[in-house]
């Protein structure tokens, strides 16, 4: 196979665009994942705030966003993508529907992650007579820090995936030029490449993230 022919430019341009639309959604779907779960999780039965039809209608809301596969969803957010930054295309284009469907899901995870803390935890700050956001953010999520750092790494790697995935409507990045290179132009050098990088992309995360969860994991 000759690489020669490859525009190494473009490669690098499309590497950064996904790496952008990976961090930008990441971060905003930590901003508002890491509350959506802590509250599923509090308004669960038998928690601090158990509210069944708030935990009810919390829960319906996600589990349908997760159930939209997520090209559908790229499609179907376009006009609120418009609304939101004004164009659908590109970077720009391409962070809200990332962010709305990946939210639910690092919600979800949040929310498991936070069931597996040692409920005598919860029950000694409450005995030493902690209010409810003292024990979340002194307790709560300082001994669910691994298990939450966990869930990031594998929410970063979907968010991976998903940026190549935009691509199909032209969201830039590696998947877009994958697509108007290796599949409509039939170049298979530059799918092979852009396949790698995105391999070594999913690769890197993993490795740093299991090692920041070793670094947190209490012995």
């Amino acid at each position: 196979m000759d690489f020669s022919q490859i525009n190494w430019s473009d490669i690098a341009e499309a590497t950064i665009d996904t790496l952008t639309m990976t961090g930008c959604s990441l971060l905003f779907t930590i901003i508002l994942g890491l509350p959506l779960g802590v509250l599923l999780f509090l308004t669960a039965k038998k928690q601090l705030l158990e509210q069944s039809k708030v935990y009810a209608v919390l829960s319906l809301v996600v589990n349908v966003l997760r159930s939209v596969p997520f090209i559908i969803l790229l499609i179907v957010l376009i006009p609120f993508t418009l609304f939101m930054v004004g164009t659908s295309l590109g970077v720009p284009g391409t962070i809200p529907p990332l962010v709305i469907g990946t939210t639910p899901f690092f919600a979800r995870l949040v929310e498991n992650v936070l069931r597996e803390v040692d409920r005598g935890v919860i029950e000694a700050c409450q005995a030493m007579g902690a209010k409810t956001h003292q024990i979340i953010i002194h307790a709560l999520l300082p001994e669910a820090l691994p298990g939450l750092l966990a869930a990031g790494t594998v929410t970063t790697i979907a968010l991976v995936s998903y940026a190549a995935m935009s691509g199909v409507i032209g969201g830039g990045g590696l998947g877009d030029l994958a697509l108007r290179y290796g599949y409509q132009r039939f170049q298979t050098d530059v799918m092979v490449v852009t396949v790698a990088i995105l391999i070594v992309l999913v690769q890197l995360i993993q490795f740093f993230g299991d090692k920041l969860v070793l670094r947190f994991t209490r012995k």
